[in-house]
């Protein structure tokens, strides 16, 4: 339990800490539309999956993950400044399409919704035709 509770903390850190770097050091165009959404930390502390969330097309997505892969080493470098720890973990840069995939299902619910109510008004306008 304590283990896991370390992991978590250096996932915030991490996750704090590179959000200030993407925002203030990194200079490459092609990250300004990445948001942390969330750091997951291995049990040995040696690897760290960064899950990052970018808004636009998926051509400007693929974009920005070059972009994060390449500044992969000055982060890493970067963050070992900030970060005091004995080694700091290998990170590696995921895509978190979950807020997109959010997103869409919200508007499917949406669609599901606006057409129930549709029908709603038709059958209760059927209703009264055959009432009166």
């Amino acid at each position: 339990m304590p283990h896991q509770y370390r992991q978590e903390k250096l996932g915030e850190l991490i996750a704090t800490e590179l959000s200030d770097l993407l925002r203030t050091k990194v200079k490459d165009p092609r990250v300004g539309f990445a948001s942390i959404t969330r750091v997951e930390v291995s049990g040995d502390l040696r690897h760290a999956k960064i899950f990052v969330s970018v808004m636009g097309t998926s051509e400007e997505q693929a974009a920005t993950m070059k972009g994060l892969k390449n500044a992969t080493g000055f982060l890493r470098h970067e963050l070992a400044s900030r970060i005091v720890i004995r080694y700091m973990p290998e990170i590696t840069f995921k895509l978190d399409t979950s807020i997109a995939e959010g997103a869409r299902i919200l508007d499917l619910i949406r669609k599901v919704e606006e057409e129930e109510r549709a029908k709603a008004q038709t059958s209760e306008a059927a209703n009264e035709h055959n009432i009166v």
